[in-house]
């Protein structure tokens, strides 16, 4: 096999290439040119790396002092849809855990990015099963409700929103617990919208085309957890995924509708749209159940957040301070980037209604000023924030349909290390 050799560099490019030339190329390969001038080298190293996938090439060696962090993001930013190539890392020391975050990023993409007639909701519990199992063996087990199941067992938002759709909706419980503890060290919670019509607040054709993405809560937080196991987690820790799809039919949920919780809270439907919070409510319950001392949900939640941050940030909401700044803090030594906006309790009450405890959002366009944040604090209303701490992210950064000079189109898969990283430091 014949890689293609990159390597990295801190001295200038020679002619014929410009002195200031990032990237240039030599029969063997390239080299990328890491300048002691530049302000942010990471940055530098991905779009070096997209220049060079451009070329078309899939085999990689990396030659000269690469560190791992490095190397990590050379990956991110190099392998697009349907990669099929192979890394010969710099470092034999560092191989397993490169091989390791590799299998967790190409897991993240691969399911993002199917298309939706093959992602159902019930092949996206399927997958992140076996997924699972495949890494854990014998110290994970699962339980599953699907269709009525979810009714009998009180967990309606899940149901009100994936029963138009004829593919039923499922919650998915994955329990990791390798030293068979009666705790639940943390608790982790992923929007697993398969596919986002709208439902009657129905999206444009253009707002829809790119709703295969909406279960890249539940895609991130498998792959972290799966991304732990395989460095080493010891902590049990719970998922709960929230999948279904948001169809309209004769039998589809309506404005107007009420839904009424496991919690008792109600929670009128003013815009089907709005309808991962109605999902992640049920998941945040049953890991509030738990009694996690820890919990961390992930959601492609709002285009509030995008309009704020970007496609570069996840957005972070807390009201735990100190669990919101050790996971930045992580996220940042990890160059995954992330950025904390508002939530306060009185958030909780931004979206009122006259028939029902809440209503899902406002009946305005995007849910009107301060999206992202009514949306945290409609989430609150089903977390235990007394007794754990809990982070929401909304994961702004989770897709791109085109190609940019920083990722290849499609899931990014940005925040998988984090969240892994946090399980990690509480081993």
């Amino acid at each position: 096999m014949a890689f293609f050799e990159v390597e990295l560099t801190n001295k200038p490019a020679l002619a014929p290439y410009s002195c200031e030339s990032l990237v240039s190329f030599n029969q063997d390969g390239a080299k990328i040119h890491l300048l002691d001038t530049m302000q942010n080298k990471e940055r530098a190293i991905q779009k070096a790396t997209r220049k060079i996938a451009s070329t078309g090439v899939n085999d990689i060696k990396f030659t000269g002092k690469w560190s791992q962090l490095q190397q990590i993001l050379f990956v991110q930013s190099f392998c697009g849809p349907n990669f099929q190539g192979q890394f010969d890392w710099a470092d034999d020391s560092q191989k397993v855990e490169l091989e390791n975050f590799l299998d967790a990023l190409l897991f993240t993409r691969k399911i993002v990015n199917q298309t939706p007639e093959e992602m159902s909701p019930e092949s996206l519990a399927n997958q992140a099963q076996d997924y699972i199992s495949d890494i854990a063996g014998k110290d994970v087990s699962f339980r599953r409700w699907t269709g009525d199941e979810l009714v009998e067992a009180n967990w309606m938002g899940i149901y009100e929103v994936g029963r138009g759709s004829e593919r039923p909706p499922v919650l998915l419980e994955i329990d990791y617990n390798p030293n068979q503890s009666d705790s639940t060290d943390v608790a982790l919670v992923g929007k697993g919208i398969t596919f986002d019509s709208g439902g009657y607040s129905i999206k444009s054709s253009e707002g829809m085309l790119d709703m295969k993405c909406d279960m890249g809560g539940a895609a991130t937080v498998t792959a972290a957890l799966g991304l732990a196991i395989m460095q080493g987690l010891s902590k049990r820790v719970k998922v709960y995924l929230c999948c279904a799809e948001n169809l309209i039919s004769g039998h589809a949920y309506k404005l107007g509708d009420i839904i009424q919780y496991k919690n008792g809270v109600t929670a009128e439907i003013v815009n089907t749209d709005a309808e991962g919070r109605l999902v992640l409510a049920d998941g945040l319950m049953a890991a509030s159940e738990t009694q996690a001392k820890l919990i961390i949900d992930a959601a492609t939640l709002t285009g509030a957040a995008i309009a704020a941050l970007g496609k570069e940030y996840n957005a972070v909401f807390s009201m735990h301070d100190d669990a919101c700044g050790q996971y930045l803090n992580t996220a940042n030594e990890l160059k995954e980037p992330h950025w904390r906006l508002p939530l306060e309790p009185w958030h909780s009450e931004q979206c009122p209604s006259p028939f029902a405890d809440t209503a899902n959002s406002r009946p305005q366009r995007g849910g009107g000023a301060g999206g992202a944040s009514n949306a945290a604090g409609f989430l609150a209303r089903f977390v235990d924030t007394v007794n754990c701490e809990w982070l929401h992210i909304d994961l702004a950064a989770a897709y791109n349909r085109n190609a940019s000079d920083m990722m290849p189109a499609g899931a990014t898969a940005i925040g998988i290390r984090s969240i892994s990283q946090t399980l990690l430091n509480r081993n």
